[in-house]
């Protein structure tokens, strides 16, 4: 999914996903910030770094998608 970023919450989404599962980390909210430093160039999160990061917190505090 590297070369196909969009800037949309779907492609967002999908490498928040693929990211978040290379990562070692037992604090979820450190983990989301990490993850959100790789992915720091995907147009999503440049163009709406607010709700790039609220959908990351959806997805791991309500969605437990990752649990």
């Amino acid at each position: 999914m590297q070369d196909k970023k969009y800037n949309n919450a779907d492609s967002f989404a999908m490498s928040f996903d693929e990211e978040w599962g290379k990562i070692d980390c037992d604090d979820s909210r450190l983990k989301i910030d990490k993850v959100l430093e790789i992915l720091s160039d995907h147009p999503f999160l440049v163009s709406d770094p607010k709700n790039a990061r609220r959908m990351a917190e959806f997805r791991i505090f309500s969605l437990k998608k990752f649990q």
